[in-house]
């Protein structure tokens, strides 16, 4: 099973219902081709960088999912039948890089734990003077 990323963008005039049925039709269709959703993310409304389809800002929503080649054929299907969807961009991601990026961050998490408090530096300690060595010449 391959690991996608599919990011989508509803037009902002529709209402809370109307969104919220369009995002369950998309997560349909990926449980009906036996994918397995990994994550899902509700941006909200954001401001555009310029106007698709006349509309100024739009509703961001990703879904992070594990499926087969033809989920993300079906999503973008149905995103195209769907006058509501702006634009909608699918990813391949790579499985081994997102093990390694938890694999990073188990590690730094697991040597901060063990890692001592620093200890301060008393006011007594001298620092390493600027003047050179007599001895070298």
């Amino acid at each position: 099973m391959q690991l996608y990323e599919t990011g989508f963008l509803l037009a902002p005039n529709l209402s809370d219902e109307e969104s919220e049925k369009i995002i369950t039709q998309m997560l349909d269709v990926i449980s009906q081709r036996e994918g397995k959703l990994v994550r899902q993310e509700r941006w909200g409304k954001r401001r555009l960088a310029y106007s698709v389809k006349r509309f100024n800002e739009a509703s961001y929503i990703f879904f992070h999912y594990q499926g087969g080649a033809e989920i993300p054929l079906e999503l973008q299907r149905r995103f195209k039948q769907t006058d509501a969807v702006l634009r909608y961009l699918t990813l391949k991601r790579d499985a081994q890089v997102t093990v390694r990026r938890k694999k990073k961050k188990e590690a730094a998490s697991e040597a901060r734990e063990a890692a001592p408090p620093a200890e301060e530096k008393s006011a007594g300690e001298s620092q390493p003077s600027a003047e050179p060595d007599e001895g070298v010449k």
